[in-house]
C-alpha cells in the first residue's frame, strides 16, 4: 500500500525542524505496517484553524487522483483544528477508500473524528481567548500587544516595550505638518520616495501607507501611539471560510482599550488636530447598501478591463489617472516608474474587442463548428435511433417469450418456475414499453441556413452586447475570467502604447490563427499564452506574437 504523511507546526515560533521530527516518527510506523512512502506534505507555520494551506489542499488534491491509499500523521490535529475540515477530510477519504493513521491512535474512525476534532476546536477557541486576555493584560500595563509601528524600536529583553526611534521620528512629523499644510499623501510618498527615505520595513513610501483607513485606525496618520495613546481593541478580526483570510472588523469605541503612554509621543496634540481636521474635510462618503454595510464604490469594477491591465517596465497596475484614462498606478502612488505613457479606457477596450471580433469572425471557423456540429448532431441521433431499436427488438423477443409460456401453460405443461418467469418477462415488458412511450420524440436538428451571417452580426455587435444593461455584468465578468492580464509597455519611437494580452483568451485567438491557416505551429500543438494587441493603421488588428510552448507529459 502507498502512504504519505502530513506534517505540519503552527507558529513561527516554534522550530523548523518540528516538521522532520513529525516526518521521521511517521517514517518509521509506515514500516512497521509494511507500507511504502509515496510522498510528504508539509505545512510549515500554519494556523490548522484554515483548510487553505498549500500542503493540504495539495494533499486533497492528489486523494482525488488515487495517488495513495493510506494518509498517515503525527496526530490528528496536524491535520486540522476545525471539526467541519476534519470531518470534510474523513467523508472523503471514506468516498475514496482511503484509510487514515495517526501514530498516536493508529486507524482513525468516525468516533476518533467526532470527539478529537471537537476537542481540537476547542483548544483554538480556548487558545483566541487566552490570547486576547494576555493582549489585554499587555495593553492595560502600557505595553504594546502588537507590531512594531515606524518610528518606535522594540527594546531587547522587555516583551511590548518601545522606545522612539530618532530618524524616524523626524519623519513622522515630517509627515503630520506636509499633510496639515496641504499636501496630499500621494505627493508626500512621492517626495519621500525621491529623497529616498525608506519606508516601514525599508520598504518605498505608498500613499496607502500614510493615508490609512481612518475607521480602522491604520496608516501613519491615524496611529494614536504617535499623541502619546494606547488604543487596543479597535477592529475584531473574523476568518473568512469561503477564503481562509482574516477580515477586520471595526468595534464600537465602548470596547477599545485606551491607555495613555506619554513617554512614546512623536506628535504634539496641535499638530495632530490640525491632521484630523483636515481629513474631515477631505473626507468622502462611502456609499452603503440597505442594510448599513460599508460598500466602498470607488473600488467596484465599473469598466471592462479594471484591475487586468499591468505596467511592463515596473509590474505595477495600470489604473484610471483621470477621466477615462489609465496610467501607471506605480508613477502615481511612489513616482518610482519611468513610465509616463497614458491610453484611454475606450483605446485598449477596443484594442481587445476589435482583435476579438476579427477573429472570431473569420469564415473557417464558422464553416468548421457547422460541419463539426452537424456531424456531431448525426452521430448522436444515429446513436439514438439505434438504442430506440434495440429496445424495440428485445420487446419483441419478450413478447414471443411470453406467447410461448401462455402457450405452453394452456397445453397443460404449467408448473411453478414458468410461471416466476412469466411474472419477470411481463416486468421486463412493461418497463420497455414504458421506456419506449416515454421516449421524447425529438426532431432532426438542423442549422439555421444563414448561421454564419448571424453569427457574423452578433460578432459585430460585440461591444453593443457588453453594453446592454440586461447582461453587460455577467457578459463582462464572462470576458474578464478568461484574461489572465494586458501588459502595457511605452513603445521606443514614443508613439504610444504596446499591449499584450495574457490568459486563456489569449489561447483562444492563438488558436483561431492557427485554425484558419494563418499561423503554423513550430513542433507543437500547444499555442502559448500571450498575443500582442496593437494598432493597425486603418483598423484595430491582432498582431500574432505567439510564445509556443511545448507539451510536457
Amino acid at each position: 500500500m502507498r502512504a504519505v504523511i502530513y506534517s505540519r507546526y503552527s507558529s513561527h515560533n516554534q522550530r523548523e525542524a518540528s516538521i522532520e521530527d513529525q516526518v521521521e516518527v511517521c517514517r518509521r510506523y509506515i514500516e512497521q505496517q509494511g507500507w511504502t512512502l509515496a510522498k510528504v506534505y508539509a505545512d510549515r507555520a500554519v494556523s490548522g484553524g484554515s483548510a487553505f494551506r498549500d500542503g493540504y489542499r495539495q494533499l486533497l488534491a492528489d486523494l482525488e487522483t488515487g495517488a495513495f491509499e493510506v494518509i498517515v500523521c503525527e496526530a490528528l490535529d496536524r491535520l486540522g483544528r476545525k471539526l467541519s475540515d476534519v470531518a470534510d477530510l474523513h467523508d472523503r477519504l471514506q468516498f475514496h477508500g482511503i484509510a487514515l493513521h495517526a501514530i498516536n491512535l493508529g486507524q482513525i474512525t468516525t468516533m476518533h473524528v467526532g470527539l478529537l476534532g471537537t476537542m481540537a476546536q476547542l483548544y483554538l477557541s480556548d487558545l483566541k481567548d487566552k490570547t486576547k486576555r494576555g493582549q489585554l493584560g499587555r495593553a492595560l500595563a502600557g505595553k504594546i500587544p502588537g507590531g512594531k509601528a515606524h518610528g518606535y524600536d522594540l527594546v531587547d529583553g522587555k516583551t511590548g516595550e518601545r522606545s522612539i526611534n530618532p530618524a524616524e521620528a523626524t519623519v513622522i512629523r515630517r509627515i503630520f505638518r506636509d499633510y496639515a499644510a496641504g499636501l496630499s499623501p500621494r505627493a508626500i510618498a512621492k517626495t519621500l520616495n525621491a529623497e529616498g527615505v525608506p519606508g516601514p520595513g525599508g520598504r518605498q513610501w505608498r500613499d496607502t501607507t500614510i493615508r490609512g483607513q481612518v475607521e480602522r485606525g491604520t496608516g501613519i496618520l491615524n496611529n494614536a501611539l504617535y499623541v502619546g495613546r494606547l488604543e487596543w481593541n479597535r477592529c475584531s478580526y473574523v476568518k473568512d471560510p469561503r477564503t481562509g483570510k482574516r477580515v477586520a472588523r471595526p468595534n464600537p469605541r465602548e470596547l477599545w482599550e485606551v491607555v495613555e503612554v506619554s513617554e512614546l509621543r512623536i506628535v504634539d496634540d496641535e499638530l495632530w488636530n490640525a491632521v484630523k481636521v483636515r481629513q474631515q474635510e477631505t473626507a468622502f462618503e462611502i456609499g452603503r447598501t440597505d442594510d448599513g454595510r460599508a460598500l466602498n464604490r470607488a473600488h467596484r469594477r465599473r469598466f471592462l478591463l479594471s484591475g487586468l491591465l499591468r505596467c511592463g517596465p515596473c509590474g505595477g497596475g495600470y489604473t484610471i489617472v483621470a477621466k477615462d484614462r489609465y496610467g501607471c498606478a506605480t508613477r502615481r502612488t511612489k513616482g518610482t516608474c519611468a513610465n509616463a505613457a497614458t491610453i484611454t479606457r475606450q483605446e485598449i477596450e477596443d484594442r481587445v474587442l476589435s482583435g476579438l471580433k476579427d477573429k472570431l469572425m473569420a469564415p473557417e471557423l464558422v464553416r468548421t463548428f457547422i460541419e463539426e456540429f452537424q456531424a456531431e448532431a448525426n452521430r448522436l441521433q444515429a446513436a439514438r435511433q439505434q438504442e430506440i431499436a434495440a429496445r424495440r427488438a428485445r420487446l419483441e423477443a419478450v413478447g414471443r417469450k411470453i406467447a410461448g409460456i401462455l402457450a405452453a401453460i394452456e397445453d397443460g405443461n404449467y408448473n411453478r418456475s414458468l410461471t416466476e418467469r412469466l411474472g419477470v418477462l411481463e416486468g421486463e415488458q412493461e418497463a420497455l414499453t414504458r421506456e419506449l412511450n416515454q421516449a421524447p420524440d425529438e426532431p432532426t436538428l438542423r442549422l439555421h441556413p444563414r448561421l454564419a451571417e448571424v453569427y457574423a452580426d452578433k460578432v459585430a455587435r460585440l461591444e453593443e452586447a457588453l453594453n446592454d444593461p440586461a447582461i453587460k455584468t455577467e457578459a463582462a465578468e464572462i470576458l474578464r475570467s478568461l484574461i489572465e492580464r494586458i501588459e502595457l509597455c511605452p513603445r521606443r519611437d514614443g508613439s504610444g502604447l504596446e499591449a499584450r494580452l495574457y490568459g486563456d483568451l489569449a489561447r483562444i485567438l492563438a488558436f483561431c490563427e492557427g485554425a484558419t491557416g494563418k499561423e503554423k505551429l513550430p513542433g507543437s500543438d500547444e499555442p502559448g499564452s500571450q498575443l500582442s494587441v496593437v494598432a493597425g493603421a486603418c483598423n484595430h488588428l491582432y498582431r500574432t506574437n505567439l510564445r509556443w510552448v511545448r507539451k510536457v507529459a
